[in-house]
């Protein structure tokens, strides 16, 4: 007797879905059609409209002031699916934001040749083939899909639990904001967006402007740090082992394009202190919740939110792509010098801001719904009269979380 076996290979698309129950799916590239998301696992009967969406692209979109790239792009966005007279219904949601400012004639150049610090050679020796012009997926505009469904998450978080997420800039090159010039408590939008650095302390903002000017007249670029809040995030976010929450933040912040660091709560600083001197100490508030009194942990112990404020800190590089000439190789390895073109930020960090917000709510609201489906299928401490599978026990489920 033979036996036969029909071996069928599958090859899966992998890296462009983000999370497991709010997912998020990206697609297109810098110079092609356009580009966007699908939204997949959105709560039913969310208020949800293009408006609520569009304040955080336009705060992403490039051509907002002289010290990001000068390319023209309105980044209006349309949602094509999910959606029923204003209300979110379940299914997932399509949107999309066309291309209108492509300037393919930019990237000639860089046909040939690799930017140094760039995606190009990476992408060439993984798949064989790149889209050359602005860079395709390696490019900034693919964050697009994340900050329409991250302003999604957004709100959802604000409405089901008062979640509110903020990041600005903390330093630029060899400026510093000092740790202490910023509340994290009082801390607000308005004064993030007082200025084109999107720094809240406008003396700070001033040196980082300079700054950025400096280089950009001279075709140079420079990096930064932003910082980001999350306050009123509730507790039990995060699961051990693999999935603890500063390692899902970490992951989200090092999928932006020029992220190279991050570090949550005392971070690196933290180990210049001893353990009785680092230790957030618990006491008991007025309304008697448990409590800490200094929060070195970030809002976050043992990889689960402990309801106190979360910060963290993400650095990006340089811009690779600069206006002056580098040495590098041709795709036939050649040694060459190679000047570019086209239009680039001399600093990403500005725009950077909503893209650390947005991937803070896709996490955050990721595992709002892991939470909500593992541990408040019944209530708190429920004392079970008779054992769970009981012909007489009918356990009373959580409360209504729509």
């Amino acid at each position: 007797m033979c036996c036969s076996v029909n071996w069928r290979t599958e090859v899966k698309a992998a890296g462009n879905i983000f999370g497991d129950y709010f997912q998020v799916a990206t697609y297109g590239e810098s110079h092609g059609g356009g580009v966007g998301c699908v939204i997949s696992g959105c709560p039913p009967r969310i208020p949800l409209t293009e408006e609520d969406m569009q304040g955080d692209l336009d705060r992403r979109r490039p051509g907002q002031s002289r010290i990001t790239t000068p390319r023209k792009e309105t980044d209006t966005c349309k949602i094509l699916s999910g959606t029923y007279e204003g209300m979110t219904t379940g299914t997932p949601i399509h949107v999309l934001v066309p291309n209108t400012d492509q300037r393919g004639g930019d990237y000639t150049e860089m046909a040939k040749a690799y930017r140094p610090s760039h995606a190009d050679l990476t992408y060439d020796l993984k798949y064989g083939v790149r889209s050359v012009q602005g860079g395709g997926r390696s490019s900034a505009r693919e964050t697009i899909g994340r900050v329409a469904a991250g302003a999604v998450a957004k709100k959802i978080l604000k409405l089901k639990c008062g979640v509110e997420i903020l990041a600005f800039v903390s330093k630029v090159h060899q400026v510093v904001l000092p740790e202490d010039a910023v509340d994290y408590e009082a801390l607000t939008l308005d004064q993030i967006e007082s200025n084109i650095c999107r720094c809240p302390d406008p003396e700070y903002a001033q040196k980082m402007i300079d700054a950025i000017d400096k280089v950009r007249i001279n075709g140079n670029s420079i990096g930064g740090v932003v910082t980001c809040i999350a306050r009123n995030v509730p507790r039990g976010l995060g699961s051990p082992v693999f999935d603890k929450l500063e390692a899902l933040l970490a992951k989200a912040m090092l999928s932006l394009p020029a992220s190279k660091g991050f570090e949550i709560g005392s971070g690196f600083a933290g180990t210049d202190l001893t353990g009785s001197e680092h230790n957030d100490e618990f006491y008991m508030d007025e309304a008697g919740n448990v409590r800490t009194r200094t929060n070195r942990s970030g809002g976050v112990q043992g990889g689960i939110s402990n309801g106190e404020t979360i910060y963290f800190k993400v650095a990006f590089k340089p811009t690779a792509t600069i206006g002056k000439k580098q040495n590098t190789v041709t795709r036939d390895h050649e040694d060459i010098e190679l000047l570019t073109r086209g239009r680039h930020d001399p600093c990403v960090v500005p725009r950077a801001v909503p893209m650390v917000e947005t991937m803070a709510a896709l996490v955050l609201m990721d595992q709002l719904m892991a939470h909500v489906a593992q541990c408040e299928m019944f209530p708190l401490n429920l004392a079970l009269q008779e054992p769970i599978g009981s012909t007489n026990s009918t356990p009373a489920l959580a409360p209504d979380l729509a």
